[in-house]
């Protein structure tokens, strides 16, 4: 696709949207009990910004994060996706919740922005690090274009600390996922069957102490998480404390 990196991961996420677009909104509610929404008004409690602020939302999807940031606080908002699928997915949802007015839709990547240094008040990913090809570099390129003082926060998923609740996690991401998503498609069970995997594997290579340090790398400090649902998800945020990383 013209203008976007085309890596075997980056290609394998393009696949992977494109085909769960369509009941994306509906199926991440039930595939998480609920707590997908839960999270997304946590991570957006995070952000000090008002009616006069700019908020970039990078893997925007079908724009659950970005519509929840424009209503809570009127802020401006420009949501960024690589799926032309789940896009089309938020600008529909964004009309239904009349704020499609406030709310711009870009194609394009988190690991290449189309936006100069500090041009938002805070910036939003969610779901993102583990479908790109260098975190730590995504991570600084996000960072770039939050202003000094302004706010950047995730939400990811997290594999829960507490051994039971581990176990059990397990169990439900590696039968219940792909179970659960058999019945909706064969694009969701394909989802499910790789969803757990992919979460264990990333915190595997990067844990959270690891990711801190990218973060406070990047300039931002102090940086804050918290585990959410028993360690299900977690969302971490941060003050974007310096200047551009390569400064």
């Amino acid at each position: 696709m013209a203008g976007l990196s085309s890596s075997p991961r980056t290609r394998h996420a393009r696949r992977l949207f494109a085909g769960i677009a369509p009941e994306y909104d509906l199926m991440a509610e039930l595939l998480s009990f609920g707590q997908n929404r839960r999270w997304r008004r946590f991570l957006v409690s995070r952000l000090p910004v008002d009616g006069t602020g700019r908020v970039l939302d990078v893997a925007t999807g079908t724009a659950g994060v970005a519509i929840e940031i424009a209503r809570r606080t009127g802020a401006r908002v420009v949501g960024v996706d690589q799926s032309p699928e789940m896009l089309r997915g938020a600008r529909a949802a964004a009309e239904a919740a009349g704020i499609d007015s406030s709310l711009a839709l870009v194609l394009g990547q988190g690991e290449r922005l189309p936006f100069p240094d500090g041009a938002f008040d805070a910036v939003t990913f969610t779901y993102l690090l583990r479908y790109v090809d260098d975190p730590a570099a995504t991570l600084r390129e996000l960072a770039r274009t939050v202003r000094v003082g302004g706010t950047l926060a995730n939400l990811e998923f997290l594999v829960p600390p507490n051994p039971a609740w581990r176990a059990a996690w397990v169990l439900y991401t590696r039968v219940g996922l792909p179970v659960g998503g058999r019945l909706a498609s064969r694009e969701w069970w394909s989802t499910g069957r790789f969803l757990g995997p992919s979460i264990s594997e990333f915190y595997r290579r990067y844990p959270l102490a690891e990711q801190g340090r990218w973060w406070r790398d990047a300039g931002i400090s102090p940086v804050r998480h918290r585990p959410m649902s028993l360690g299900g998800g977690v969302v971490i945020w941060g003050t974007r404390s310096a200047g551009p990383p390569d400064a």
